[in-house]
Protein backbone atom coordinates (compact mmCIF):
# COMPACT_ATOMS: atom_id res chain seq x y z
CA UNK A 1 0.00 0.00 0.00
CA UNK A 2 1.23 3.69 -0.96
CA UNK A 3 1.06 6.12 2.05
CA UNK A 4 -0.60 8.91 0.55
CA UNK A 5 0.71 12.00 3.23
CA UNK A 6 4.43 11.24 1.76
CA UNK A 7 2.96 12.64 -1.40
CA UNK A 8 1.59 16.15 -2.79
CA UNK A 9 1.60 14.89 -6.51
CA UNK A 10 1.00 11.62 -8.20
CA UNK A 11 2.35 11.08 -11.86
CA UNK A 12 0.01 8.45 -13.47
CA UNK A 13 0.97 6.47 -16.31
CA UNK A 14 -2.26 5.36 -18.65
CA UNK A 15 -1.43 2.35 -20.76
CA UNK A 16 -1.50 -0.61 -18.22
CA UNK A 17 -2.01 1.55 -15.38
CA UNK A 18 -5.46 3.28 -15.89
CA UNK A 19 -6.50 1.43 -19.20
CA UNK A 20 -6.02 -2.20 -20.02
CA UNK A 21 -3.63 -3.23 -22.66
CA UNK A 22 -2.58 -6.51 -23.68
CA UNK A 23 0.56 -5.55 -26.26
CA UNK A 24 0.30 -9.86 -27.60
CA UNK A 25 -3.16 -8.80 -28.93
CA UNK A 26 -1.56 -6.41 -31.57
CA UNK A 27 1.70 -8.86 -32.01
CA UNK A 28 -1.15 -11.52 -32.58
CA UNK A 29 -3.17 -9.42 -35.15
CA UNK A 30 -0.30 -8.10 -37.28
CA UNK A 31 0.94 -11.70 -37.53
CA UNK A 32 -2.15 -12.75 -38.59
CA UNK A 33 -1.74 -10.18 -41.54
CA UNK A 34 1.26 -11.86 -42.31
CA UNK A 35 4.46 -9.97 -40.54
CA UNK A 36 6.83 -11.63 -39.59
CA UNK A 37 8.26 -11.52 -35.73
CA UNK A 38 6.14 -8.49 -35.07
CA UNK A 39 7.41 -8.61 -31.79
CA UNK A 40 11.02 -8.23 -32.45
CA UNK A 41 10.15 -4.70 -33.69
CA UNK A 42 7.12 -4.03 -30.81
CA UNK A 43 6.94 -4.91 -27.12
CA UNK A 44 6.81 -3.61 -24.15
CA UNK A 45 10.46 -3.50 -22.66
CA UNK A 46 11.66 -1.81 -26.52
CA UNK A 47 10.84 -1.15 -29.75
CA UNK A 48 11.95 0.23 -33.01
CA UNK A 49 12.77 3.37 -33.94
CA UNK A 50 9.64 3.75 -36.01
CA UNK A 51 7.48 3.78 -32.85
CA UNK A 52 9.86 5.98 -30.90
CA UNK A 53 9.36 8.55 -34.28
CA UNK A 54 5.52 7.46 -34.25
CA UNK A 55 5.45 8.65 -30.58
CA UNK A 56 7.20 11.47 -30.29
CA UNK A 57 5.22 13.00 -33.44
CA UNK A 58 8.63 12.96 -35.65
CA UNK A 59 5.90 11.39 -38.16
CA UNK A 60 2.82 11.10 -39.18
CA UNK A 61 0.26 8.55 -38.96
CA UNK A 62 -0.09 7.99 -42.83
CA UNK A 63 4.18 7.88 -42.80
CA UNK A 64 3.97 5.65 -40.32
CA UNK A 65 1.42 3.35 -42.31
CA UNK A 66 4.02 3.50 -45.02
CA UNK A 67 6.90 2.54 -43.47
CA UNK A 68 5.33 -0.54 -42.22
CA UNK A 69 4.30 -1.76 -45.73
CA UNK A 70 7.99 -1.30 -46.07
CA UNK A 71 9.47 -3.01 -43.37
CA UNK A 72 6.28 -5.97 -43.70
CA UNK A 73 6.82 -6.41 -47.91
CA UNK A 74 2.72 -6.85 -47.26
CA UNK A 75 0.09 -4.73 -49.31
CA UNK A 76 -1.64 -3.83 -46.22
CA UNK A 77 -4.30 -1.00 -45.94
CA UNK A 78 -4.38 1.94 -44.14
CA UNK A 79 -7.35 0.62 -42.18
CA UNK A 80 -5.74 -3.18 -41.59
CA UNK A 81 -2.68 -1.60 -39.82
CA UNK A 82 -4.67 0.76 -38.06
CA UNK A 83 -6.81 -2.01 -36.63
CA UNK A 84 -3.68 -4.15 -35.38
CA UNK A 85 -2.04 -1.92 -34.12
CA UNK A 86 -4.89 -0.93 -31.49
CA UNK A 87 -5.95 -3.97 -30.72
CA UNK A 88 -3.41 -3.69 -27.99
CA UNK A 89 -6.18 -1.36 -26.25
CA UNK A 90 -8.77 -3.09 -24.15
CA UNK A 91 -11.08 -1.31 -21.57
CA UNK A 92 -10.98 1.23 -18.70
CA UNK A 93 -13.21 -0.16 -15.99
CA UNK A 94 -14.79 2.49 -14.08
CA UNK A 95 -13.76 1.90 -10.36
CA UNK A 96 -10.11 3.23 -11.74
CA UNK A 97 -11.96 6.53 -12.87
CA UNK A 98 -13.61 6.65 -9.45
CA UNK A 99 -10.60 6.11 -8.11
CA UNK A 100 -8.81 8.82 -10.21
CA UNK A 101 -11.79 11.58 -8.53
CA UNK A 102 -11.25 10.90 -5.65
CA UNK A 103 -7.48 10.98 -5.57
CA UNK A 104 -7.71 14.46 -7.27
CA UNK A 105 -9.84 15.74 -3.82
CA UNK A 106 -6.21 15.52 -2.13
CA UNK A 107 -3.67 15.15 -4.45
CA UNK A 108 -2.18 16.95 -7.78
CA UNK A 109 -2.74 14.34 -10.45
CA UNK A 110 -1.55 14.13 -13.62
CA UNK A 111 -1.21 11.83 -17.01
CA UNK A 112 2.33 11.14 -18.77
CA UNK A 113 1.54 8.78 -21.66
CA UNK A 114 3.66 7.57 -24.11
CA UNK A 115 1.30 7.11 -27.10
CA UNK A 116 0.81 7.61 -30.72
CA UNK A 117 -1.95 9.94 -32.25
CA UNK A 118 -3.66 6.70 -33.58
CA UNK A 119 -3.74 5.40 -30.24
CA UNK A 120 -4.88 8.38 -28.73
CA UNK A 121 -7.78 9.11 -31.41
CA UNK A 122 -8.70 5.38 -30.49
CA UNK A 123 -9.07 5.30 -26.53
CA UNK A 124 -10.35 8.65 -26.77
CA UNK A 125 -13.27 7.35 -29.13
CA UNK A 126 -13.51 4.27 -26.00
CA UNK A 127 -13.35 6.62 -23.37
CA UNK A 128 -15.67 9.24 -24.95
CA UNK A 129 -18.86 6.37 -25.37
CA UNK A 130 -18.41 5.47 -21.60
CA UNK A 131 -17.16 8.66 -20.10
CA UNK A 132 -16.75 11.80 -21.91
CA UNK A 133 -13.03 12.48 -23.27
CA UNK A 134 -13.26 15.90 -21.92
CA UNK A 135 -14.33 14.48 -18.97
CA UNK A 136 -11.76 12.23 -18.49
CA UNK A 137 -9.14 14.68 -18.70
CA UNK A 138 -10.39 17.27 -16.44
CA UNK A 139 -10.12 14.40 -13.34
CA UNK A 140 -6.41 15.33 -13.93
CA UNK A 141 -4.56 18.52 -13.07
CA UNK A 142 -2.56 18.39 -16.55
CA UNK A 143 -2.36 15.47 -18.85
CA UNK A 144 1.34 15.08 -21.18
CA UNK A 145 0.94 12.29 -24.27
CA UNK A 146 4.34 12.20 -25.38
CA UNK A 147 3.12 12.84 -29.84
CA UNK A 148 1.88 16.20 -28.17
CA UNK A 149 4.69 17.09 -25.94
CA UNK A 150 7.51 15.43 -28.79
CA UNK A 151 8.91 13.63 -25.48
CA UNK A 152 8.72 10.49 -24.08
CA UNK A 153 9.61 8.30 -20.88
CA UNK A 154 11.92 6.82 -19.74
CA UNK A 155 14.16 10.08 -21.15
CA UNK A 156 14.58 12.92 -18.55
CA UNK A 157 13.48 15.63 -20.50
CA UNK A 158 9.60 13.86 -20.38
CA UNK A 159 9.80 13.77 -16.94
CA UNK A 160 11.47 16.98 -16.19
CA UNK A 161 8.95 18.71 -18.81
CA UNK A 162 6.15 17.38 -16.25
CA UNK A 163 8.03 18.60 -13.03
CA UNK A 164 8.80 22.23 -14.48
CA UNK A 165 5.46 22.59 -15.93
CA UNK A 166 3.73 22.53 -12.60
CA UNK A 167 6.22 23.05 -10.24
CA UNK A 168 6.44 19.93 -8.31
CA UNK A 169 9.22 19.05 -5.65
CA UNK A 170 10.80 15.11 -6.53
CA UNK A 171 10.66 14.30 -3.08
CA UNK A 172 6.83 14.87 -3.09
CA UNK A 173 5.65 13.51 -6.07
CA UNK A 174 5.23 9.75 -7.19
CA UNK A 175 5.28 8.56 -10.42
CA UNK A 176 3.38 4.91 -10.97
CA UNK A 177 3.95 2.81 -14.29
CA UNK A 178 3.83 -0.66 -15.20
CA UNK A 179 6.93 -0.41 -17.22
CA UNK A 180 10.44 -1.01 -15.69
CA UNK A 181 12.39 1.19 -17.36
CA UNK A 182 10.47 4.08 -17.19
CA UNK A 183 10.46 3.79 -13.38
CA UNK A 184 13.82 3.55 -13.63
CA UNK A 185 14.28 6.59 -15.64
CA UNK A 186 11.77 8.37 -13.22
CA UNK A 187 14.15 7.67 -10.07
CA UNK A 188 17.22 8.88 -12.58
CA UNK A 189 15.30 12.24 -11.90
CA UNK A 190 14.67 12.11 -8.37
CA UNK A 191 11.23 10.95 -8.39
CA UNK A 192 9.87 8.54 -6.31
CA UNK A 193 8.15 5.96 -8.50
CA UNK A 194 6.37 2.80 -8.38
CA UNK A 195 6.64 0.14 -10.13
CA UNK A 196 2.69 -1.65 -11.04
CA UNK A 197 4.17 -5.06 -12.32
CA UNK A 198 1.48 -6.47 -14.88
CA UNK A 199 2.77 -9.74 -13.87
CA UNK A 200 1.34 -9.75 -10.51
CA UNK A 201 -1.82 -9.23 -11.77
CA UNK A 202 -2.49 -5.93 -9.21
CA UNK A 203 -4.08 -2.44 -10.28
CA UNK A 204 -3.84 1.01 -9.23
CA UNK A 205 -7.12 -0.44 -6.57
CA UNK A 206 -4.95 -2.16 -5.13
CA UNK A 207 -2.01 0.80 -4.25
CA UNK A 208 -3.90 3.07 -2.03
Amino acid sequence: MINLEDYDSIIFDFGGVIININYHLSVLAFEKLGFQKFDNWYAQACQDKLFDNLETGQISENEFYDEVRNISKLQLTNEQIKNAWNALLLDLPIQRIELLKQLSKSHKIYLLSNTNQIHANDFAEKIDGNYGWENFKSIFNNTYLSHEIKMRKPNADAFEFVLNQNNLVCSKTLFIDDSIQHIEGAKKVGINAYYLNPNEKNSILDLF
